[in-house]
This record gives C-alpha cells, sequence and structure tokens, in this order.
C-alpha cells in the first residue's frame, strides 16, 4: 500500500534508468547469481549491470540492439540470460521472491489450499497435456466443407 513511509523506498527517480536494481534488490539476489567458473579467464563484467540489461529489456520491450551504450553488450547480456535460464538460476530467484512476497503479505511460505475447477479435473482424467491441443483447435464449419450438402445425394 501506498503511504509516506513507503513511498521513498520505491521512489525509482534517483536511478539512472527506472528499470535498475535498488541496493535493496540488488542484495535479495546477489546471493543467488552463481559464481563465475572456475579456470580460464576471471570475470570482467559487472553482474548487477547484466541484471539491470535484463530489467531494462523486459521493463522496455525493445530490441536487444537498443541496449543503451552504459549497460553490457547486448551479446554478453544475452549469454548470461541463457545461461541462467539453462541452469536454473532464473527459476531460483523466482521461487526466492515468490516465497518473501507472501511472507510480507502476511501469508504463509507455500500455500495450504489449491483450488481446482471442474475443467482441470475432467483434462487430468484424460492425460494432461494432450487433451489441452484437443480442446483448443477450432472447430470446422460443416457448411465450408465441399463434400457436405444439405439436400440428400441420389446412389
Amino acid at each position: 500500500m501506498w503511504t509516506l513511509e513507503s513511498r521513498p523506498r520505491y521512489d525509482r527517480r534517483k536511478l539512472r534508468d527506472p528499470s535498475d536494481l535498488t541496493d535493496d534488490e540488488w542484495a535479495l539476489i546477489e546471493t543467488l547469481i552463481p559464481p563465475a567458473r572456475r579456470g580460464g579467464n576471471k570475470r570482467t563484467v559487472d553482474v548487477r549491470e547484466l541484471v539491470n540489461g535484463v530489467m531494462f529489456i523486459l521493463s522496455t520491450g525493445c530490441q536487444w540492439g537498443s541496449l543503451p551504450k552504459d549497460l553490457p553488450p547486448r551479446r554478453t547480456t544475452n549469454d548470461y540470460l541463457c545461461r541462467w535460464d539453462y541452469d536454473g538460476t532464473l527459476n531460483r530467484i523466482h521461487h526466492a521472491l515468490y516465497l518473501q512476497c507472501r511472507e510480507q503479505g502476511g501469508r504463509e511460505a507455500s500455500p495450504m489450499a489449491a483450488i481446482i475447477d471442474s475443467q482441470s479435473v475432467k483434462s487430468a482424467e484424460k492425460g494432461g497435456s494432450r487433451t489441452r491441443l484437443a480442446m483448443t483447435l477450432g472447430r470446422r464449419s460443416k457448411a465450408r466443407n465441399a463434400t457436405f450438402s444439405s439436400t440428400p445425394r441420389a446412389c
């Protein structure tokens, strides 16, 4: 809720870009990002700036080539994003932030109940993912079918 106490905490006017991470936000995810690989060259890119680059792309919807020059190169940013997706880093960050949001909202870290509607139960009984495809296909009109006729055919 926006209160006089919470407004300064979420004020983004002092940041370079509104999509940049604040110090508090960076502190939440810094420990979840894996260290540089052993061997080879040392990591020369600032990981926080990589995350800022990813956040810029996500918040603006711009193309990778439109990344500002003060952020790491688009190829480097994209490579790290793909690597983090592959090794599960993005899932770990999402899960940690999800748990924290639930706790801040005064709820249990993991939900205690689930709501299942009748459609979910029907699709689970039929085999799950295969039925979703069958249910989303459009129905073909019989009027468009060349072999269909409203008058009976003569033998």
